[in-house]
Order: C-alpha cells, then sequence, then structure tokens
C-alpha cells in the first residue's frame, strides 16, 4: 500500500470540506466530487502496482475523516448552506435531532464508506483502462 500516495490525494477531501463549508453550492458539489474521484482514480492507476480497489478505497476513508471533522467543526457555518442536511437531521429520531453533531459525524461515516467504495470501483477500473508507466 501506498500511504504517501493516499495521503496526498485525500487533500483533495480536506479542500473539499473546507469548500462545502461555504464556498461551493451543495448543487454543483457532485460535479466536483465527480472531477476529484476521476483524476484520483486515474493517479492510482498510475502510480501504483496492484491493490488499485484498495488504495481508492483508503484514499475515500481518508477523505471521509477530513470531510466528517470539518464539517462537524463547523457544523452552523455547513447547515446555514446545506438545507436538505439540516432537514435530514430533524427527520432523525429524537436522540439524533437533539445531538445534530452526532447525527452529522454518523451520516458522514456512512456515506464516506459509500464514496470510498465508488471511489474504490473508480480506481479499479481506471487501472483497466490506463497505460502504466
Amino acid at each position: 500500500m501506498n500511504w504517501k500516495l493516499i495521503f496526498q490525494l485525500s487533500i483533495f477531501g480536506l479542500i473539499m470540506a473546507f469548500g462545502t463549508v461555504s464556498l461551493i453550492p451543495q448543487n454543483v458539489e457532485p460535479a466536483f466530487w465527480l472531477v476529484i474521484f476521476i483524476f484520483c482514480a486515474w493517479v492510482i492507476a498510475k502510480a501504483c502496482a496492484g491493490k488499485y480497489f484498495l488504495h481508492g478505497f483508503f484514499t475515500g476513508l481518508v477523505n471521509c475523516i477530513w470531510i466528517t471533522a470539518v464539517h462537524v467543526f463547523f457544523f452552523q457555518k455547513y447547515i446555514a448552506g446545506h438545507k436538505q442536511m439540516d432537514s435530514m437531521i430533524t427527520d432523525m429520531p429524537a436522540s439524533f435531532s437533539t445531538h445534530p453533531r452526532v447525527a452529522m459525524a454518523l451520516a458522514g461515516l456512512g456515506f464516506g464508506i459509500l464514496s470510498a467504495i465508488i471511489l474504490g470501483l473508480f480506481a479499479f477500473i481506471a487501472s483497466k483502462i490506463v497505460e502504466k508507466k
């Protein structure tokens, strides 16, 4: 496993975490993620000799940590620009809706695992398409 590469690629997640707090609107965020995932998959396919899915998966998990931490820390500012997330939290059971940061951390973990699987699949597919060094 190339942990240095995984960490370096996860910096895109850190940038997106801060970007989504106040700069990037919720309706265009998926387009940013698509570009980032394609780029990361391409880099993994070029730089790694194997375990493409795992490299993508672990990059996605580190992204999840960055994003969840930033969104929980800047919760009020994040929620102000993401009304859909706010309504999702208020629709949760009372134990979560009274503790919205906990709800966001759990939702972030779920979305993070899902996006890590998707990034892993992108990296695996890219390994079949991209020419190696």
